[in-house]
């Protein structure tokens, strides 16, 4: 079905996907987030869901378990507090996409404040095109794409949603494309300040990959577990709706501010994700094209947010592993700046994602690199992408000892403004398996964050078969993953193992 995209632009096609709504709480973390924390469900934060095509564009409550007093409707039409109504008509894969979002029983955000449901066109037309500012949700889902468009066409798109939500901070969480509609990551999520979400399910990816063709940006952003970026999409959108009402009651800190703004929620949701098997990136691609920085998961974001603000430069080593900064950085066209965060690290992992916004106006972004460095300053790792706004570190394994993140903001000819405010996350660190006979059984143990580890079996370490046969699922116990075996003579070693997807 064909529609008028934004003013002055070739038509483009709506693409919506009607399958592949299955998820599981489980996987994202929200179960598990929902065991440790209390009322963590949205509450307080507007959402809004534009849908394609009018007049078939709104989200019947019925199909979300919702009441109809949470949602106000609007089109070329009109607008509606009531359902049904006459500015449009039901669409079952708003209502798919709303049950998975903010659906009652199943949704990951659940108690959300108010829904606005809008006709596609009618949204880019008279809110996003223009500047507009509309009734004020702080995060949209996009579960459409245009498909793909003329390098020109997506720079349009692109600019036009980076503009608002640079301007309103707004968060926009949008489908990358499904790879069965398009092999190319799609308008509107390619633009630079989205999240874009791509689809994970059973060891595959169902989404379109980046690079983007107008500059090879690394887009999407992020999965979620689905076979479908319709329905992978709400989920993510609905992990940013936790996370803000987190960081507005202060579960992040005193400055609520620095905490909700959407380069704090994208780089904590994109540093807590669960890397799956085959992810890979480069100094110059910060994230998978297929996988972006890996499947969402709330619990390990929410844990990163716990660990609280902490300032750069700092006079000696920062003791919370897990935390983030919002901060901003200044150079000019002579000289480069540079922001530094000591850590000490015992031993694990490290995961750290930097993340700042195209400024409104701008055809170009301010350029800035992120190192992880050793405790002699030689680089461990590094992330200096020129087009993205986006840096990832992951390190898998680090020896124990001293180490500093890095974040610098070039000088020269890449300057867009001398100052640019980012968000960066961090995470080291990994969970230690602990052993314990209690009577005839064996309990297996570890904590729970960070998530994403599962424990694994081998009879001999000579050439060991490792596997999960036979093993029980584990059960949250004294806030730690527990595991029971039945005590045997038999030899077999046990390990913790990332992906466990």
């Amino acid at each position: 079905m064909m529609r008028n995209c934004l003013p002055g632009m070739a038509l483009a096609v709506w693409f919506i996907c009607l399958s592949g709504r299955a998820t599981g709480l489980d996987d994202i973390g929200v179960n598990l987030l929902r065991s440790v924390t209390t009322n963590l469900d949205g509450a307080g934060i507007r959402v809004a869901q534009p849908e394609a095509s009018a007049p078939t564009f709104e989200v019947d409550p019925a199909a979300t378990g919702q009441p109809e007093f949470l949602f106000t409707y609007r089109s070329a039409a009109g607008e509606a507090s009531n359902y049904p109504n006459s500015v449009g008509t039901n669409s079952d894969h708003a209502g798919w996409v709303g049950a998975t979002f903010y659906g009652r029983p199943g949704g990951v955000a659940t108690n959300v404040a108010h829904v606005d449901s809008y006709d596609a066109d009618f949204f880019i037309t008279n809110y996003v095109d223009t500047l507009a500012p509309m009734p004020p949700a702080s995060v949209v889902n996009q579960s459409f794409t245009f498909g793909v468009l003329a390098v020109p066409d997506q720079q349009g798109v692109d600019s036009a949603y980076d503009d608002y939500a640079d301007l309103f901070a707004t968060c926009f969480v949008s489908a990358a494309c499904n790879s069965n509609i398009s092999f190319q990551v799609c308008a509107p999520g390619t633009a630079y300040n989205c999240i874009s979400v791509g689809a994970y399910y059973s060891g595959g990816y169902y989404n379109s990959i980046g690079p983007t063709l107008d500059n090879g940006r690394c887009k999407p952003d992020i999965t979620a577990i689905s076979s479908a970026t319709s329905f992978s999409t709400p989920q993510v959108a609905g992990a940013v709706a936790l996370l803000q009402q987190a960081a507005l009651r202060g579960d992040g800190g005193s400055d609520t501010n620095a905490a909700f703004d959407l380069r704090t929620i994208k780089a904590l949701l994109l540093n807590g994700a669960v890397k799956p098997l085959g992810w890979t990136n480069s100094a110059a691609a910060p994230l998978d094209y297929r996988h972006g920085a890996g499947v969402v998961n709330v619990f390990n974001a929410y844990e990163q947010l716990t660990g609280g603000e902490h300032p750069a430069d700092a006079a000696g080593p920062i003791g919370a592993l897990s935390g983030w900064n919002f901060t901003s950085l200044a150079s000019d066209a002579m000289n480069d700046a540079t922001n530094r965060y000591l850590f000490d690290v015992a031993d694990g992992g490290a995961t750290a994602t930097l993340v700042w916004n195209r400024q409104l106006g701008q055809t170009n972004i301010n350029d800035l690199d992120l190192f992880l460095c050793n405790s002699g300053g030689q680089p461990v790792r590094c992330s200096t992408s020129r087009v993205d706004n986006v840096e990832h570190i992951f390190v898998p394994r680090l020896p124990a000892g001293r180490y500093e993140l890095r974040v610098v903001k070039n000088g020269g000819t890449n300057v867009v403004s001398e100052a640019e405010s980012y968000a960066l996350a961090w995470a080291f660190g990994s969970p230690t398996l602990a052993l314990v006979a209690v009577g005839g059984e064996v309990e297996l143990s570890w904590p729970l964050y960070p998530a994403g580890f599962g424990v694994e079996a081998a009879a001999t370490l000579t050439a060991p078969l490792w596997g999960t046969n036979h093993l029980p699922a584990s059960v949250v116990t004294n806030s730690r993953n527990s595991l029971w075996l039945k005590a045997t003579n038999a030899v077999q070693f046990f390990r913790l193992r990332q992906p466990n997807l």
